[in-house]
């Protein structure tokens, strides 16, 4: 079960390889990361695989440098460039009233039966929106409840057959193959989104440098995936242009200079030289307010731009605990306080992922949503219950450890179990007790005495001798 993973981002700059594995604790322990340039891709889509396979093979190979673990496993991002999503339902009986992961299983590949896939695309997630026991209320988690009938609502996510196998390609050049998709938003939200978030509501953005991709999220599950072919590269090229100067320098005055807080009086009569295109021996003088006002149309598009597709959707109005921003362009200054204007005064935040620590690559950056989503996504033991592109059960792992065994209150009277010591132990256990071996240890629990339900507490004593 505890296999080595290989996570690729295919970013619009940048491709992402980390290789990963849960350690005995279950916690996610960094082998190696690598990074290189998105060389043939295009707004996050293939367009040379010759190239794209380079690429990915020189993060992955820098990855590789410093572990020598085999890999086992990989996920792979994939843009909402390519995607569709629909609703679906489905219902089971349970004939034994207790329901299992088998039941959850058989009525989640039910509702994936009845969604209408167009046959050009395949199947990335099939992820449940809510279960119903009966005639229940919404159940979140189902497992081990009792009932004659489950059924549930899914949210599916699809994708396009050529473009899937174009990546499969360009890993299989890089002699590499893929063991899951997942959609880059839905990744970025799992590693932004805190409990109450999911709970509640909240719609992810991650804005990158030549996409804009969002979901939003309700009780848990994704009800809405959106993309923009708009990044913060578009920014560049808005500067490269208006103001007549090379590429180069147009990132370099966005980096510098890109600020939506200053005030018209902190930016008047300032100005900065920039080197002319075709001649970069000649420079011109342009003014900050110029600058300003560039960047400024071009956020305030892409954010119109979302709300009006998440008001003609229907979602606006559900957006719950407001809009969480990342990816590189989020990092702009100001762009938290404009989201905040443009949508309708809405809480607005500006959010790392979780960090995982390790020795290679700091994960607390925006631009880090995706990766660490794949590693989440394939190495938390919590994950919620959905159906993967291969259209297989992901449930939470049982890990049978003292670290993750429940006790409660009520089965610690009369036990001391902050310093357990097998003198302390054996106080009340009688000599002749015929259960008892030479050595005195504890006997091993029959059938009976586990059914008292407190067979946890005398595992843990027992292995604590």
């Amino acid at each position: 079960m505890n296999k080595t993973l290989l996570a690729i981002d295919i970013g619009s700059s940048y491709i992402t390889a980390v290789i990963a594995k849960n350690n005995l604790d279950y916690k996610i322990n960094i082998l190696g990361t690598g990074s290189s340039k998105s060389d043939g891709i295009n707004k996050g889509v293939i367009s040379n695989i010759e190239d794209a396979s380079n690429s990915i093979r020189e993060a992955v190979s820098i990855a590789q440098k410093n572990t020598t673990e085999p890999i086992e496993s990989t996920v792979v991002s994939i843009t909402g460039a390519y995607t569709k999503c629909i609703r679906s339902s489905g219902s089971v009986n349970i004939p034994n009233g207790l329901i299992t992961e088998n039941e959850i299983n058989q009525v989640l590949q039910m509702a994936l039966y009845n969604a209408t896939i167009i046959p050009e695309y395949d199947v990335v997630h099939v992820i449940p929106i809510f279960f119903k026991i009966d005639d229940s209320a919404d159940v979140e988690n189902p497992l081990n409840m009792n009932g004659s009938r489950l059924e549930v609502s899914v949210f599916v996510v699809t994708a396009k057959k050529t473009a899937l196998t174009n990546i499969k390609s360009a890993m299989k050049m890089a002699n590499l193959s893929v063991t899951n998709f997942v959609l880059d938003p839905y990744a970025s939200a799992i590693a932004v989104l805190d409990e109450q978030q999911r709970n509640f509501g909240a719609t992810v953005i991650n804005i990158g440098a030549t996409t804009t991709q969002y979901v939003c999220y309700k009780g848990s599950s994704l009800i809405y995936n959106g993309f923009l072919p708009v990044g913060s590269n578009h920014i560049t090229n808005d500067l490269s242009v208006m103001l007549h100067t090379p590429p180069v320098a147009a990132e370099k005055i966005k980096t510098e200079y890109g600020n939506l807080l200053r005030s018209l009086e902190e930016i008047q009569n300032k100005k900065i030289r920039t080197p002319r295109i075709g001649d970069e021996k000649i420079s011109s003088e342009v003014s900050l307010e110029h600058v300003q006002t560039i960047i400024h149309a071009r956020v305030e598009e892409i954010l119109t731009l979302i709300k009006s597709d998440l008001k003609k959707s229907g979602i606006y109005e559900t957006l719950g605990t407001g809009l969480v921003l990342t990816g590189g362009m989020s990092k702009l200054e100001g762009i938290q306080e404009l989201a905040t204007l443009i949508f309708d005064n809405l809480p607005v935040k500006v959010s790392n992922p979780v960090n995982i620590k390790n020795g290679y690559m700091s994960f607390e950056d925006q631009k880090m949503s995706t990766i660490v989503g794949l590693l989440l996504y394939s190495l938390d033991p919590n994950r919620n219950f959905e159906l993967d592109s291969n259209k297989a059960l992901i449930k939470k792992r049982k890990i049978d450890d003292l670290s993750t065994v429940k006790i409660e209150s009520q089965d610690l009277s009369g036990l001391d179990l902050s310093t357990p010591k097998p003198q302390v132990a054996k106080k009340n256990i009688k000599k002749e007790d015929p259960k008892l071996d030479d050595s005195g240890k504890l006997p091993t629990l029959n059938k009976k005495d586990k059914s008292k339900g407190v067979n946890k507490i005398w595992n843990a004593i027992t292995e604590w001798f």
